[in-house]
């Protein structure tokens, strides 16, 4: 459980990062159902609420369906709000999702990323979050304790953004990241406080000067433009993440674009992955260029809405490229792989490109099995669209 420190550095996990994110934006609400591995998050904002470190309304209810409606009626009212989940739960909200996103409700919700049922598994992969992903939330994904704990800020000012006013989920490893302590470090309450300001509601339910409709039937004269109108909001926030990027940056001085490069410029075989495997392929990249091999990595951190302009100027000039999926597309390309082969459509140049999936169900991905990756990457002399799987018992 965290523990009250006056120092900016600490070791947290996870999780905890993602808690004393909350507790120090503060919200008007919070409603979180525990799941595991998300449960964490929930008993430390129990903790903080009881011990009177946050005035936030603490609302308990019996699902995360209810969770997450609670949260939208908040957003509704004119509050700032905010939830987590896992897996199943994530799940369950299947129906208040697109109502969040399509009432244009600026919730942020941490999401600890988990297998989906069945077979029932309690570990870490992608395909909670990526069964969710054309629902009209904003998803950044997060490799360790630190990024878990400067995106959820980052997210809280895109989701308020004018320009935006979309939900934003801040995605991270179940147990891989939500359970493993790190060193990172934590901004002052006051300095959290200026950079997310108040929050200023264009609309809400309770101001009677100005009454609104929030939710009504909308018939296919209207529906269409609407979600027009939802699909520019989401590409606006290309633009505003790297404004609010720049300020965030010079808070922390820590770089959070898009993507992350590492060791891509002369790189003739480049791996592209999310989340917590980056750390991995990373040492994987630095071994083998000690042996001489021009290996790089890509670490997406925005995917939703996808970058595909900036990604196919970083991509188009590798040979060849290992995709790392942790979640099928049961019946068609993995979802990672499917948007970097989008980024490179119609360019002049196109890289072989190679589909692999891993570590579902929490299957650990190790520095050999990257390493093989790589090799064999260099290998490859043309395209085959089959997928590969890491890890595979055999």
């Amino acid at each position: 459980m965290i523990t009250k420190s006056k120092k900016t550095e600490v070791v947290f996990t996870g999780a905890e990062a993602a808690a004393m994110a909350m507790k120090q934006i503060n919200p008007g609400v919070i409603s979180i159902y525990p799941i595991t591995p998300q449960t964490y998050i929930a008993e430390n904002i129990s903790k903080f609420v009881a011990d009177g470190e946050m005035d936030t309304e603490q609302i308990n209810v019996e699902s995360e369906h209810s969770a997450l409606s609670a949260v939208a009626g908040a957003e509704a009212a004119g509050v700032r709000a905010m939830t987590a989940t896992s897996s199943q739960g994530l799940a369950l909200m299947w129906e208040i999702l697109s109502v969040v996103s399509g009432l244009r409700l600026p919730v942020v919700m941490n999401v600890v990323n988990r297998a989906l049922s069945a077979p029932i598994n309690i570990h870490a992969d992608h395909s909670d979050v990526m069964g969710s992903r054309d629902l009209g939330w904003i998803q950044i994904f997060s490799e360790n304790p630190q990024e878990v704990y400067d995106h959820t800020f980052l997210a809280l000012k895109l989701a308020e953004n004018k320009d935006i006013l979309l939900p934003v989920m801040v995605c991270q490893d179940g147990f891989i990241t939500s359970h493993c302590s790190e060193n990172m470090r934590v901004l002052p309450d006051t300095i959290v406080k200026k950079f997310i300001g108040e929050y200023t509601p264009t609309n809400r339910l309770l101001d009677v000067n100005n009454p609104i409709t929030v939710g009504p039937l909308v018939l296919p004269d209207y529906f269409l433009e609407i979600k027009k109108m939802q699909s520019e909001a989401i590409l606006n926030a290309l633009k505003i993440y790297l404004k609010i990027i720049k300020e965030l940056s010079a808070l922390t001085g820590r770089s959070y674009d898009y993507f992350e490069e590492y060791k891509t410029k002369d790189a003739k075989a480049v791996i592209v992955v999310m989340s917590s495997s980056a750390g991995t392929a990373r040492q994987a990249v630095d071994e083998l260029r000690q042996k001489g091999l021009k290996v790089g990595l890509i670490k997406i951190r925005l995917f939703r809405p996808f970058p595909y302009e900036a990604i196919a100027k970083i991509l188009q000039n590798i040979k060849i490229i290992g995709v790392l999926d942790r979640a099928e597309s049961l019946g068609a390309q993995p979802p990672l792989s499917a948007e970097i082969k989008n980024s490179l459509y119609g360019r002049k140049s196109m890289p072989i490109i190679k589909n692999y999936i891993y570590g579902l169900g929490g299957r650990d991905l190790t520095v050999e099995q990257t390493k093989d990756v790589y090799k064999s990457l260099l290998e490859q002399k043309q395209q085959k669209n089959s997928i590969e799987y890491i890890g595979l018992n055999t």
